[in-house]
């Protein structure tokens, strides 16, 4: 048993995802989850251990929940309750009523449940779904900023693992984006997202102890009724280096397309590793294609090894806008196009760092109009 105090405690997290070659390679490393077994005693498993977790390091307090309480606010966990799913389970629409007066409407939230009991992967998934839900707590407990979706509370009953969080009303940007049935998102929308999107890059990245977030793409990036963007999903986070260090070592996880290709490669993680990444999704909001898409010409199913050719080249650069993106300014078009570029740069050093990407996006946070009128404005005091 550890002490009464878990902060010490630096986590490994690992994540199973129908998106990498993560699941053969785990079930096929076997010393490596050996490893991993012997290291489960130090997981939070019950709901003192976790609270001791909160209690020495949070900043934001957490709520408690039991299971029965989970099944009264999902509908008993009903399919038309149902946000989404994926390799750790399913995500449900709940309401949080307050108890003691009723007159207070119910606060919608998004309960997500870790499924180990019923997973087709049986006991090595439940192993991984453990050190991902450590992780969600060590961090989003940590951690509070608007671009980050605020963990609300936990439930660690006998094998129930479940999360909730504030219920983001639009749902992700990877649904609005690629959506055939709802309205494109416009120019300004797309570079509201993109700057709040950076806005919680360059937070973790700055933090105290900073944080890499390693698994940033357009389906882990929610969006609230005002298309305010915040970060979700922290299993794969992990402590950036610290001291002379120049890089943390890690095995390879992620999201094909999104993933770094040094980190691919090195098993070498840093800051700059998720500079890459948010160029990708940056790519995806100016040009409307997925970072990868095999329903696509050979040549072109790879965004980045399509785009970047492009992006080098001025005279074919709006060649790449999505279709469906409207009006927009051709040069903060070329502006955030070559910001892009500049964050998918093969070499990590070169590649900007996320609090320089967020001031050179706050100038698009402007309708073209206004931008156009003060410029004008400018003009004309210069010229007196």
């Amino acid at each position: 048993m550890m002490g009464s105090c878990w902060c010490k405690w630096k986590p490994s997290i690992y994540r199973v995802s129908s998106n990498t070659k993560s699941a053969s390679e785990l079930a096929k490393d076997e010393s490596s989850m050996a490893k991993k077994k012997e290291e489960l005693h130090k997981l939070p498993s019950n709901p003192k251990e976790v609270e001791d977790l909160r209690r020495c390091s949070a900043t934001n307090p957490l709520i408690v929940f039991k299971f029965d309480e989970l099944r009264k606010m999902t509908d008993n966990f009903r399919q038309d309750h149902m946000l989404g799913g994926g390799g750790f389970g399913s995500v449900y629409k709940g309401f949080l009523n307050d108890d003691l007066d009723e007159r207070i409407p119910p606060v919608p939230v998004a309960v997500k449940v870790h499924d180990g009991d019923n997973s087709h992967q049986g006991h090595r998934e439940w192993l991984v779904i453990r050190f991902h839900l450590s992780a969600e707590v060590i961090f989003l407990g940590q951690l509070s900023h608007p671009n980050l979706v605020k963990l609300i509370g936990y439930c660690c009953e006998g094998e129930h693992r479940v999360l909730i969080y504030e219920y983001m009303a639009r749902g992700s940007v990877e649904n609005n984006l690629f959506s055939r049935v709802l309205l494109p998102l416009p120019w300004l929308t797309r570079m509201k997202i993109a700057f709040g999107a950076a806005k919680g890059l360059a937070f973790l990245h700055d933090a105290e102890k900073p944080v890499i977030y390693r698994d940033f793409k357009t389906s882990n990036i929610l969006l609230d009724p005002d298309y305010n963007a915040k970060l979700s999903d922290f299993g794969l986070a992990k402590d950036g280096p610290v001291g002379d260090k120049s890089h943390v070592s890690t095995r390879i996880m992620g999201t094909y397309g999104y993933a770094a290709p040094e980190y691919i490669m090195t098993g070498h993680l840093t800051p700059r590793s998720d500079v890459y990444s948010y160029g990708v999704v940056l790519l995806e909001l100016l040009t409307g294609r997925k970072s990868l898409d095999k329903s696509r010409p050979a040549r072109e199913q790879n965004l980045a090894d399509w785009a970047l050719p492009l992006l080098k080249e001025k005279k074919k650069l709006l060649d790449i806008a999505d279709p469906r993106l409207g009006d927009y300014p051709v040069k903060g078009f070329q502006k955030a196009a070559m910001l892009a570029y500049h964050c998918m740069n093969r070499n990590p050093k070169a590649r900007p760092l996320m609090r320089d990407i967020v001031d050179s996006l706050e100038p698009l946070q402007v309708a073209p109009e206004v931008l156009s009128e003060r410029t004008t404005t400018l003009t004309l005091i210069a010229d007196k």
